[in-house]
């Protein structure tokens, strides 16, 4: 695997700090010697396009690694905004909906405590849970069965109101 490969740049080195670089440089020292600087200079001229091609499909490579880079942010960005929009409307909605659990158990306390006590126990605390915090759990479901069979009860053994006196 390559640092091309890997996505990874390499750091920048000075050519003297490079062993690579200085051996290569070495043998081709050494070539030069050997072969002579006209059958060198042919063919470093032979070798130019394939270099031009091998240094331009690497620069291809490091582009197309960039681009991906910054698509897979972008579709971060955008998932984690969808997120937050989600998480805002499940606060508003549980606002919302506690609110008006409140309101009409205060509406009905006087006529029927029982469908109050229904409306502002453990079935307002489920609900707001379950769109504030985005979880519920099965205690809960306990807590609100058991409010609500509470509530029925009581309001089974109630004595019903006595009429008003007529005149």
């Amino acid at each position: 695997m390559t640092t091309e490969d890997s996505g990874i740049l390499p750091a920048a080195q000075s050519p003297g700090s490079d062993p690579v670089l200085f051996a290569g440089l070495d043998i081709a020292r050494k070539w030069g010697e050997a072969l002579g600087t006209e059958k060198l200079d042919v063919a470093l001229k032979a070798l130019e396009p394939q270099l031009r091609r091998d240094h331009k499909e690497r620069m291809t490579r490091l582009d197309m690694q960039r681009h991906a880079a910054e698509q897979e942010r972008q579709f971060l960005e955008r998932r984690e905004k969808r997120a937050h929009l989600r998480h805002l409307a499940g606060l508003t909605v549980g606002a919302v909906i506690a609110v008006a659990m409140l309101g009409a158990g205060v509406y009905v306390a006087a006529e029927a405590w029982w469908l109050a006590v229904l409306l502002c126990g453990p079935s307002l605390l489920a609900l707001a849970k379950v769109f504030v915090l985005n979880r519920s759990d099965p205690d809960d479901m306990k807590a609100l069965s058991a409010g609500g069979r509470s509530a029925t009860n009581a309001a089974a053994q109630a004595q019903p109101p006595a009429p008003p006196p007529t005149i």
